[in-house]
């Protein structure tokens, strides 16, 4: 993370217990207050973060990245230095679950535990042929659908609701949540709005070169959580991750789709404090 970037983030718990990283996907925001605080309640420092230009992170040109994949793992590994000599828990979510494997590939001496959230091995694009792709006809539905106002709070916060409503997540929770993405962001053009809602940033991303391969040489503690109802990554998507890292557990969601729904917080909370506490036995 460079002098020119700052990354925003959001605390919960004891700010002397043992770090949780939550890497948003792309806004911290992806990661539900039910989450944090249940994992502040077991003992843990959590904290949660936008990538860059996103939420209340550096903004420059979500239109044109200049930087890449690899540039954002980096970001995560020096936060997480920042916030705490020792090793953290990483945790990611969609898109910020690719940044988080190569952030663990990439540095592993700053992490202790890796949990991935409705991510899959491979960057946005073609994607292998043992993988299961993007279900075809909720993608149509999805992005057949006319862009909103980005500048409109409302417009965007119904964008938003309708567009989970088609993933199979809680519409209203979805609302929710943009509109608190919309209020937090650091920039509020239409673009910045649209790459904070859209993953737009990450679609423009180079994600070169490849980490799937890398994965069996992972050798921290990890745990993989996945909606058994996810229709953008599906399940097979999560089962590979977890044939693919050794040790790895595989927690399927079986009511959820691609949030982790506020029914599951504790459960999701609570395999990741077990991974913890085994990585720290």
């Amino acid at each position: 993370m460079s002098e020119r970037v700052e990354l925003g983030v959001e605390e919960f718990g004891d700010a002397g217990a043992p770090l949780v990283l939550l890497v948003g996907g792309p806004t911290m925001l992806s990661w539900p207050d039910p989450v944090c605080a249940a994992l502040a309640r077991g003992g843990r420092r959590v904290v949660r973060c936008d990538l860059r230009d996103c939420g209340a992170s550096t903004t420059v040109d979500p239109e044109s990245p200049a930087y890449t994949l690899r540039d954002l793992a980096a970001d995560v590994a020096e936060l997480a230095g920042r916030l705490d000599v020792r090793p953290a828990h990483l945790a990611g979510i969609g898109v910020g679950g690719m940044v988080a494997q190569v952030a663990a590939l990439d540095h592993p001496e700053a992490f202790s535990a890796l949990t991935l959230v409705g991510t899959r091995p491979v960057a946005p694009g073609p994607v292998d042929a043992d993988l299961p792709d993007h279900d075809g006809a909720t993608m149509q539905r999805l992005f057949a659908r006319p862009m909103p106002d980005w500048s409109d709070r409302d417009a965007v916060a119904d964008f938003a609701a309708a567009g989970a409503a088609i993933l199979g997540d809680d519409p209203d929770a979805a609302r929710a949540r943009a509109e608190r993405i919309f209020d937090r962001a650091r920039d509020t053009t239409p673009a910045v709005q649209a790459a904070n809602h859209l993953g737009m940033v990450f679609a423009k991303l180079d994600c070169s070169p490849r980490w799937r391969e890398r994965l069996p040489g992972l050798a921290v503690p990890t745990l993989v959580v996945h909606g058994r109802r996810d229709p953008f990554f599906p399940v097979g998507n999560g089962e590979a991750l977890a044939r693919e890292i050794p040790g790895a557990r595989l927690l399927v969601l079986e009511q959820a789709a691609t949030a982790i729904p506020e029914a599951a917080a504790d459960e999701v909370a609570a395999a990741m404090l077990a991974l913890q506490a085994g990585a720290d036995a």
